[in-house]
């Protein structure tokens, strides 16, 4: 994963609530540097006010935008304009579009064919055509109260664990299915490798949705898979392969 990127964050206030705003910047730190913060909405209505407390101490720059037409979303076009001013300027090497909304499918797809890296964030409603347009793309909800260890949280309300999806036949064909796809003439693949093509063909995939706090301990849960640990040669830390032990 790259952190050395100098990101782009802009946020539709009028689409995320204000309660994830720690959280989801933790989040993007993860990926690069958040250079630019922006956030989009009409600050007279009162439904921003809470977004107005959090957003000096998390130096984040409001962008008003009023609403000129009744039933149309400006704040949508004022991000879209601001996106592609950003990415002529040559300031940075990705975006974070911050929304549920469908209406950034077609900027998301725009970015990345200028060869920007983007990152989505939304909640759960988000529509697929947003989702499948990102590189990466991560739900708020699971921000909000990841899980505390390695293992499954069984009881999903312990430490504050809100029960998300739960790992289910689908999600356990789609890891086979990437293992037999990268698997070597043995049958044992890298599960970086595995990791990798899962967020190629589904950009939403994400061992946290499924209780786990990282991607082996949710391989680890498949009783058909076999997991093995290797000596790095690089570096201290092993390298984890997984194999699809025969029937």
């Amino acid at each position: 994963m790259k952190t050395n990127l100098n990101l782009s964050v802009l946020i539709d206030g009028d689409n995320i609530p204000s309660t994830y705003v720690k959280d989801l910047l933790e989040e993007i730190a993860k990926y690069g540097n958040p250079s630019i913060k922006r956030i989009y909405g009409d600050w007279t209505k009162p439904h921003l006010s809470k977004w107005k407390l959090v957003l000096l101490e998390n130096a984040i720059t409001p962008i008003q935008q009023y609403a000129y037409t009744q039933g149309k979303n400006a704040t949508d076009s004022a991000m879209i304009i601001d996106a592609m001013d950003i990415l002529y300027s040559g300031k940075v090497n990705g975006f974070c579009l911050v929304s549920s909304d469908s209406d950034f499918t077609r900027l998301a797809i725009r970015l990345r064919e200028a060869g920007m890296v983007v990152y989505g964030i939304g909640e759960k409603k988000t529509p697929q055509p947003f989702i499948a347009s990102c590189d990466r793309f991560i739900y708020l909800e699971i921000l909000k109260n990841e899980p505390d260890t390695d293992q499954k949280n069984t009881s999903n309300s312990r430490r504050g664990f809100t029960k998300t999806e739960q790992i289910s036949p689908k999600a356990e064909r789609l890891i086979l299915s990437a293992i037999s796809d990268v698997e070597d003439e043995d049958g044992w693949a890298f599960l970086g490798e595995i990791g990798a093509l899962l967020q190629k063909r589904h950009p939403n995939f994400d061992a946290r949705n499924y209780g786990f706090k990282k991607l082996t301990p949710l391989v680890k849960s498949i009783p058909k898979v076999e997991i093995e640990k290797r000596k790095n040669p690089k570096g201290n830390r092993n390298l984890i392969y997984v194999k699809i032990k025969s029937t």
